[in-house]
């Protein structure tokens, strides 16, 4: 059986009309596909979702569905033959949501976060103070949205900066940016785009880009770094001095310690986040005759050889 307009909702055939209303705020908002970016599934329980609010807002359409004179598809009952199953309303409410109740609802830019869109809702429902229609607010404010592009470096993105920015049109901007922004994160500076036709100004959308770190590589919250070690460390132990994004610390390397060794230093990546250090066993260029005199005594002396000592591990 498709769902009815009720249930795609989620309310009762009963629903009053705020009812419906606030059903509808709730699903749009979670499933707005600016909130949901490359979801399918959720773009398309968005439009079900219009296409169902639109049809029951219809108060002459949802008095004819009630009383069973027409369908889910607005047809008239018993005026031929309609499609049967879940794909025919699915698709109708498809159709639904694609004209004027529905895709006038739908962003392409892809950058609208919570807070803009509870303005959005509320002008949707006549919660705005201009009473302005929402299609054209929608399309003005699009047009007023100007878009750039901000190269930082890789201690700015992970710590947070202030930069000073010229805008194309000569305007100069201090922005902000947070500790821990991501690669590709876009930065709404509200009222900072082109005029609107009512006075008001569009918003500034900056995505941030962040350069390669010669040291360190990020993976969310979390800081990766490889350390060079001697033999010497490695056999004998030592206590070494290891850069992290927030300075120096000392970091103790046991006897015995093998390349590719993973330590965790705990808290000191981004935002609370770890930093994870891989040390790498690195050989002297030029072995002199103590370290050569020192190696071929113990060779002769210990039967170790790490390639056996791998087959019977694995054996």
């Amino acid at each position: 059986m498709s769902k009815t307009p009720y249930e795609i909702l989620g309310v009762s055939n009963t629903a009053t009309e705020d009812e419906i209303k606030a059903a509808y705020r709730k699903l749009a908002k979670k499933h707005h596909p600016d909130l949901n970016p490359d979801d399918k599934n959720a773009e398309n329980k968005f439009k079900d979702i219009s296409a169902a609010h639109d049809f029951l807002k219809d108060q002459k359409k949802r008095a004819s569905y009630d009383r069973g004179e027409i369908d889910a598809e607005g047809k008239p009952k018993g005026s031929g033959k309609s499609q049967t199953g879940d794909q025919s309303n699915r698709q109708y409410y498809r159709d639904y949501a694609g004209g004027p109740g529905g895709e006038r609802y739908y962003s392409s830019a892809n950058n609208i976060n919570p807070e803009d869109l509870e303005g959005i809702f509320g002008s949707m429902f006549g919660g705005g103070k201009s009473g302005t229609n929402f299609e054209d607010l929608f399309q003005q404010q699009q047009s007023a949205d100007v878009h750039y592009s901000l190269n930082i470096e890789f201690m700015e993105a992970a710590l947070g900066a202030k930069k000073q920015v010229t805008m194309p049109d000569g305007k100069t901007l201090k922005i902000g940016i947070p500790e821990g922004v991501r690669e590709g994160q876009k930065l709404r500076l509200k009222g900072q785009g082109k005029k609107m036709k009512d006075g008001r100004q569009g918003d500034a959308y900056v995505e941030v880009h962040m350069s390669p770190h010669k040291l360190f590589v990020r993976k969310l919250k979390d800081v990766f770094s490889e350390v060079p070690i001697g033999i010497n460390e490695a056999i004998l132990g030592d206590t070494i001095e290891v850069e992290t994004i927030h300075g120096s610390v000392n970091v103790k390397i046991p006897k015995s310690t093998d390349s590719g060794k993973r330590f965790r230093l705990k808290g000191k990546g981004i935002k609370g986040g770890n930093h994870y250090v891989d040390v790498k066993i690195v050989i002297p260029n030029e072995v002199d005759e103590d370290l050569e005199k020192a190696l071929k005594d113990w060779a002769e002396k210990h039967d170790y050889n790490p390639r056996e000592e791998k087959r019977k591990e694995n054996a």
